[in-house]
């Protein structure tokens, strides 16, 4: 396996357990189990109860507070949570997580005791790791969504498709024949990514059972072909589809079918939702209780689930989220597609599924090309340099073959240009060098934000920017204090060609940094702010990673 995805999984491991994490890429080899910890939405941190805090007491019940561990794509479940608490007198104080850190979470033991229950997507990457299976007392779907589709309606027509017709062949054929460009969520980070990855590869390699190594290897060709056509990545569906609203060039989105509906009502996209007809893998969300729960918490979480498999909350789910019911009788959402497509099943070892992951990573995907514009201002000086040195030290753990890293720290003006690039032969050599640069560092000078990303983007260039994924990403622990200011850089980015305006900043939140400056700049370009103020620098840098 590829050094820089085990060590991911070595530092999520260490994230949930409390451990510190490694600093080097040697000792090279497979981590088992990885796709269990991989496959996550958005990594969003933090806890927010999905009640109104008034725990009115249901007639007959009493109040009880249960602690959910859940992805956060569920947090569009908040108000069928609030009518739930409503009718049961069961609030669901919910955890926002990503998967990855939600099973090392349970498989560690750290869940126990702090929560009473877990919600994910699926439970099919749990099961493929034996620690978690005596901590899982019991597992209720209560909804299902498919991998689907989203295709522009102009791009359908042009291909001349019928959707209920088409397969993940002539998908990938028209991908490999430059009729058709798409984005995806990270299979790394992404549940919704992994399925498609799944999906299209069961399809692509003809497998009439769960995938296996011989298959993986005999789609790889093709899925080499059909991921050149990915134009847009994302640790996140919300904003994926942001992304793909602006960029008007990208012909459809591959992500769940409730996410591709609920933006053709909330936006109006235009998609033709499409199910490939050779067959997709669902996500059926199920609401699964720990065996460290105590009594009452596990009945409560028995009536919860009762209630949300109720015919008057699976309507409300349906027509809310646009996902489907679980319950026989009750009727769909209208957008909802009818007809069956085949379910595909998921890998039934480890080993496939670490190496399908690894092969995506490293050789799959377009290579990325981003470039890191430092804060190094004289304001950096001290602890916070020492941070910023750490947790670029760390990311280099995360660095993937092909892709470009351009260090670029800056104070009054930017300091130096230095670009590495991580050959698979022998990827050390770049690495060791990040981690030197890194180490040189020194705090000095002004702030100057804006003249240091019109520096970037000159340093970008007019390369192709559909061969990569190209970003910038922006750490800064103040405000701008000399350069050009905002007015000029909004000047010159829109003077750019359409191309090199697809660029996004990801800006991080440090130190005593401007919320407002780095919000614009994020709005601006396309990109979004992470926060290291109220979680640390690796933290965001390697969230960031998803974006990639």
């Amino acid at each position: 396996m590829n050094g820089s995805f085990a060590a991911r999984l070595r530092r999520a491991a260490a994230r949930a357990i409390g451990h510190p994490t490694p600093h080097s890429r040697s000792g090279r080899h497979r981590v088992h189990g990885v796709v269990c910890m991989l496959l996550g939405v958005a990594l969003v941190g933090g806890c927010t109860s999905s009640g109104s805090g008034d725990d009115r007491k249901v007639p007959g019940r009493s109040p009880v507070t249960l602690r959910v561990l859940a992805s956060s794509e569920l947090e569009d479940m908040k108000p069928v949570l609030e009518a739930a608490r409503e009718a049961t007198g069961v609030t669901v104080e919910a955890t926002w997580s990503g998967t990855l850190d939600a099973v090392e979470q349970i498989e560690s033991g750290k869940a126990d005791g702090k929560f009473d229950a877990v919600w994910l997507s699926s439970n099919d990457y749990l099961r493929l790791r034996p620690g978690t299976g005596p901590r899982i007392s019991s597992e209720t779907p209560v909804m299902t969504s498919p991998v689907a589709i989203g295709v522009r309606t102009q791009a359908v027509r042009r291909l001349g498709w019928r959707p209920e017709d088409v397969t993940w062949t002539q998908i990938h054929r028209a991908v490999a024949d430059g009729r058709l460009t798409y984005g995806m969520t990270d299979p790394v980070r992404s549940n919704s990514g992994f399925s498609a990855l799944i999906s299209v590869a069961s399809g692509l390699s003809g497998a009439q059972s769960a995938l296996t190594e011989a298959d993986v290897r005999k789609a790889t060709p093709k899925l080499k072909e059909f991921f050149a056509g990915q134009q847009l990545t994302s640790g996140s569906s919300g904003w994926l589809a942001a992304a793909y609203t602006r960029r008007t060039t990208v012909d459809a989105l591959v992500n769940y079918e409730s996410v591709l509906l609920s933006m053709n009502r909330e936006s109006r996209a235009g998609l033709t939702v499409i199910r490939p007809k050779d067959g997709v893998v669902s996500a059926d969300y199920p609401f699964t209780l720990l065996t460290s729960a105590p009594a009452e918490a596990r009945a409560a979480g028995r009536t919860l689930t009762e209630y949300l498999r109720g015919s008057d909350a699976q309507q409300g789910i349906t027509e809310r989220t646009l996902r489907r019911p679980v319950v026989a009788g009750v009727k769909p959402a209208a957008p909802l597609a009818a007809g069956i497509r085949r379910e595909l099943p998921f890998p039934g070892t480890r080993s496939v599924a670490d190496g399908l992951l690894d092969a995506y990573d490293n050789k799959l995907r377009r290579p990325s090309r981003t470039v890191y514009v430092l804060d190094t201002s004289g304001s950096m000086a001290g602890d916070r340099l020492q941070r910023l040195k750490d947790a670029l030290t760390e990311l280099t753990e995360d660095f993937r073959d092909r892709e470009e890293v351009t260090l670029m720290p800056f104070g009054s003006a930017v300091k130096q240009v230095r670009t590495h690039t991580v050959d698979p032969a022998d990827p050390d050599a770049a690495l060791r060098a990040i981690r030197a640069d890194a180490a040189r560092l020194s705090a000095e000078g002004e702030t100057a934000v804006y003249s240091s990303l019109q520096e970037a983007y000159e340093h970008l260039g007019s390369e192709d920017s559909t061969k990569t994924f190209t970003s910038v990403v922006l750490m800064t622990d103040g405000e701008n204090t000399t350069g050009i200011e905002a007015t000029a850089f909004d000047a010159y980015y829109q003077g750019l060609p359409a191309d090199r305006r697809h660029t996004p900043v990801f800006p991080v939140l440090f130190g005593d940094s401007d919320r407002a400056e780095l919000e614009h700049i994020a709005a601006l370009t396309g990109g979004r702010v992470f926060d290291a103020t109220t979680g640390t620098l690796d933290g965001a840098f390697e969230e960031i990673r998803g974006y990639q």
